[in-house]
């Protein structure tokens, strides 16, 4: 007597829509489940992480902010995975993505115009991108792992970010403090709102997510790609091109998260430290896959992520709980969305005794 697993003809549409909400229930049940064994008030717990990041216009100006670089990461990996190209690697591009446009804003003089906020968010995108280009030149000439190349290289640019602040980019004034000058003024992004750090590029992540709606889904270059990624065979009898695909994707993503690391720091921190690393570029493969894959469900689990990374620091500084608390309800989330996206191929059916005694026999 109990459930079993049965195999449905077809996939659940309902249940792909359901499945994010399950795992969200899940998520703050099992999270109650975690204030208890520590200790804390459950009820104050899951306000720290619900209800203080959206209590007020600032809370939501800090919301934003860290949603900016999520959104902007996770949808250059939807396009990746789409095409089924396993990118592992969008912090390293992030990373570099923050040096280019660091080392542009730390050119910046008194005489500098405006102007220098564009060239630092191109350079932004094209460090990203080159250092995405790395991975897709592996992956076309040698058949390297993407997986593996882009993983490593995170590595790299993290080792890179610390070799230029403790070395011939530290701040000769810094107190000997790892990090670079504070960039001046005029080298940062705008921001939308007095008495708030949000700025602009929340509007470039807004237009970033309509323009990857109409390439993915209204664009004949857009439809090759993920035809390229879900029937390999189908898509080179069709004369699509995999190279392409493949380039396309990591160049696209790269560029992406490469742009979010120009925004980040000319943006909230305003110099480059050894912490630009966030996480931000792991955190936004679940983002991607909490929201489907798709560029609307992906600023919804944005947002909701953003909403954890908050509830995380104020728990840590409110409640006493460890820095790690942010990461165990990214982790929580990520596995009860894989559990219940089982129900999506699979229905759940209660077996009576009989049945079973009779599915033994058989």
């Amino acid at each position: 007597m109990g459930f079993k697993l049965e195999l449905r003809q077809q996939p659940s549409k309902a249940m792909s829509l359901a499945s994010p909400l399950i795992a969200l229930a899940l998520t703050v049940f099992l999270g109650v489940a975690l204030f208890m064994l520590l200790g804390k008030d459950p009820l104050r717990g899951l306000q720290m992480f619900f209800w203080e990041p959206i209590r007020s216009a600032y809370a939501w100006g800090e919301l934003g902010l860290k949603a900016t670089p999520l959104v902007l990461i996770a949808l250059g990996l939807a396009v990746c995975f789409r095409a089924n190209v396993w990118n592992i690697g969008a912090e390293g591009q992030f990373i570099m993505g923050a040096l280019a446009g660091g080392w542009v804003a730390m050119q910046a003089d008194a005489g500098s115009s405006r102007m220098i906020v564009v060239c630092i968010v191109l350079a932004g995108v094209l460090g990203g991108m080159g250092w995405a280009a790395i991975t897709a030149g592996l992956r076309a000439r040698f058949n390297a792992n993407e997986i593996l190349v882009s993983l490593m290289l995170v590595y790299v640019a993290d080792l890179m970010l610390a070799y230029l602040v403790y070395g011939p980019w530290k701040d000769p004034n810094g107190y000997n403090f790892p990090q670079s000058i504070t960039f001046l003024p005029i080298t940062q992004i705008p921001k939308l709102m007095a008495g708030s750090r949000l700025h602009v590029g929340v509007l470039v992540a807004g237009t970033a997510v309509l323009g990857l709606w109409v390439f993915m889904f209204r664009s004949y270059a857009g439809f090759a790609l993920q035809v390229g990624g879900l029937a390999p065979a189908a898509a080179r009898y069709a004369g699509f091109s995999s190279q392409r695909a493949l380039w396309t994707a990591l160049l696209l993503s790269g560029g992406l998260a490469g742009l979010a690391g120009a925004l980040e720091v000319a943006g909230p921190l305003g110099q480059l430290t050894p912490y630009v690393p966030a996480g931000y570029g792991f955190a936004a493969i679940i983002v991607a896959f909490v929201g489907r894959l798709h560029p609307v469900g992906i600023v919804f689990s944005g947002v909701l992520m953003s909403m954890f990374y908050i509830g995380g620091e104020l728990a840590q500084s409110r409640l006493g709980l460890p820095k790690s608390i942010t990461g165990v309800f990214q982790g929580l989330l990520l596995f009860t969305l894989l559990a219940s996206d089982t129900l999506i191929q699979y229905r759940l059916r209660w077996v009576s005794p009989a049945r079973n005694q009779n599915l033994w026999k058989a």
